[in-house]
């Protein structure tokens, strides 16, 4: 069965697409759109009318491009921007009646459970012990912790993240030393005092973490991260963009996504691997064992 997940996030909205094929998931179709609902916020915190309309325009879209592809089942799931928004739940609704399909504002710990199961079971191989899945978004970052055998233990959840820190302290193209001096003391703040238990493995997922994986490799650590800052500062987001085949959009907010992982890597004391998989993947894992339906047919109906 091919399932649909869309994750509207602070700075993206995906869809994915995926089928199970000899136990793992294939990925029939892919489709990004930078919405930055995270930046479209008034001072009373609210989504501008504009901005929920764009966002409803391209969830329509994306359930269109996954019903040409033959989705059977979809689900689409709301993240921080949403959530922490007064009027969260009237954009879900404006998105869900122009999509045609329910919209999910989903809370920490659902969003850290959806991230742990896709990092977890799509990495390829089997994953022994403790792990922590850390996902960097937009708008917040999550630290989820767990094992394979028994799921999760722990979703701990901060209001930080790449596209708010970004768009708050980076004014050049290229950043300069100053504001990637503003931006390390902002993290720091940010993670005072927090202490994690330190397991057998991380994974990291969510955007910035998979665009690294072009500019460093598969392994993130202090020197392949420093590497990343250096490279990220010495040309501009389009020349960066072009050398690496990336979004330039992407490049202007990896800076700040970068040093976040840098200090998640110290506070859980590992390095961090690359997952193949994060929330989209968890949620069509989530399709495929019936834990949530909507069907084709009632999207096109």
């Amino acid at each position: 069965m091919r399932c649909a997940a869309i994750d509207i996030g602070s700075n993206t909205t995906r869809v994915l697409v995926a089928e199970p094929t000899d136990g793992q998931l294939k990925k029939v179709m892919e489709q990004r759109a930078y919405t930055r609902i995270g930046k479209a916020r008034d001072s009373g915190g609210r989504i501008s009318q504009e901005k929920i309309e764009e966002v409803a325009e391209v969830v329509e879209t994306q359930v269109k491009l996954a019903l040409e592809v033959g989705a059977e089942s979809f689900r689409a799931v709301a993240t921080a921007a949403i959530r922490d928004s007064r009027n969260g739940d009237e954009a879900a609704d404006v998105i869900a009646a122009r999509a045609g399909i329910p919209v999910e504002i989903v809370s920490e710990r659902e969003e850290g459970r959806l991230a742990f199961l896709g990092a977890t079971k799509a990495l390829g191989h089997p994953i022994e012990g403790n792990v922590a899945v850390v996902d960097v978004g937009g708008g917040s970052t999550e630290i989820t912790t767990g094992s394979v055998s028994r799921g999760i233990d722990e979703v701990r959840s901060w209001p930080i993240g790449s596209g708010m820190l970004a768009e708050e302290l980076i004014s050049g193209d290229p950043p300069s030393a100053s504001e990637i001096r503003r931006i390390r003391d902002r993290v720091d703040d940010a993670f005072e005092g927090v202490e994690v238990e330190q397991p057998d493995q991380v994974v990291a997922v969510g955007g910035s973490a998979t665009s690294l994986r072009r500019l460093v490799g598969v392994v993130l650590e202090y020197e392949t991260l420093e590497r990343g800052i250096r490279v990220l500062c010495s040309d501009s987001s389009t020349d960066v963009a072009r050398q690496f085949e990336l979004d330039p959009v992407r490049v202007r907010m990896l800076p700040t996504g970068v040093l976040i992982l840098e200090k998640l890597s110290e506070l859980l004391g590992r390095p961090l691997q690359i997952g193949k998989g994060g929330i989209r993947e968890g949620v069509v894992l989530d399709l495929l064992n019936g834990d949530v339906d909507v069907s084709a047919a009632a999207v096109a109906g």
